[in-house]
């Protein structure tokens, strides 16, 4: 119930308004996103790259409806890139992109287009790009655009999400030699006839695309900051016989940062997800439905700011 009404709120333009007009000190954003600009995203993959983390960086957008702001997008990733190559940074920094925020919603082969864009210009500056998962909706759509692209560009990787019934099938289909899979839980409001609705239900089903993924022969990215979830990538790790350049944890910015470095010196590779951007209000309280302990942050700064 608590995260349905908090998925809500990010589909709210009223209650997006009245958060973005509350003053909020820049420690509430700031523990999640690094920042508007792209000097601000350059900065913060430099400061977790020296600290042995690998980087992968999100240009906050999503639901784009004009080919004015799609290709804006793209011109974004395309800078950003650029901007990774000259500061030395790649190939410890990647991208992640949304395929909605290039037009998928509107015009698919433009989307991909833009995408075919980033992707060149990704193994220019030598590092990948990662599409991210949306709504079950656009699941197909995605999928099927990776699979074309991968034909050219065979390191792109993609997003599973656990929480949907599908993703067990989409492991055993894509867990194959030079995949790139990052699973994780899912974070959107979805129906029960796609999506797993309780907490156990999901941690069951991550467990089961978990072993999948360990088992087949690509490349696992173990997405998630739950102890127990980690514990047993470990565990699987060691039963598949892994070495630790086989398979990398994922986590999000501010989000348990003492963990991510426990499991850098321990020999794990830990990839940090960084998002920037002024479009910070859905990724924002998609974090804050993920863990009640966000909400609490949230909350005491926007006490302190009142």
């Amino acid at each position: 119930m608590f995260r349905s009404v908090i998925l809500a709120a990010a589909g709210s333009s009223q209650v997006e308004r009245i958060v973005q007009s509350v003053p909020l000190s820049r420690s509430v954003v700031s523990r999640f996103v690094a920042g508007t600009g792209g000097d601000d995203a350059l900065r913060v993959t430099r400061e977790l790259i020296g600290d042995g983390l690998a980087v992968t960086l999100d240009y906050l957008g999503e639901d784009t409806m004009t080919p004015a702001d799609a290709e804006a997008t793209r011109d974004e990733y395309v800078r950003m890139l650029d901007g990774l190559a000259a500061g030395e940074l790649t190939p410890a920094a990647e991208v992640s992109v949304k395929l909605s925020a290039l037009g998928q919603a509107f015009d698919e082969k433009l989307a991909e287009e833009h995408a075919r864009s980033i992707c060149a210009k990704a193994s220019e500056a030598g590092t990948t790009v990662t599409f991210d998962m949306e709504d079950h909706t656009t699941t197909d759509s995605t999928l099927d655009i990776l699979a074309r692209l991968r034909q050219d560009f065979p390191t792109v990787g993609v997003a599973l999400q656990a929480y949907l019934r599908r993703t067990e099938a989409d492991c055993r289909e894509l867990a194959v030699h030079g995949s790139r899979i990052r699973l994780c839980k899912g974070a959107y409001a979805e129906p029960e006839s796609v999506a797993y609705q309780s907490r156990l239900d999901v941690d069951k089903s991550y467990v089961r695309c978990m072993n999948i993924l360990m088992s087949g022969d690509g490349y696992p990215m173990i997405a998630s900051h739950d102890p127990r979830v980690v514990a047993i990538a470990e565990d699987r790790a060691t039963w598949f016989d892994h070495s630790p350049d086989e398979f990398e944890f994922q986590m999000l910015y501010g989000v348990r940062p003492d963990e991510q470095l426990r499991l850098a010196k321990a020999g794990y590779t830990v990839r940090v997800y960084v998002p920037y951007g002024t479009q910070w209000y859905g990724y924002l309280m998609r974090r804050l439905a993920e863990r009640p302990a966000n909400v609490a942050f949230f909350a005491r700064a926007l006490r302190s700011r009142s």
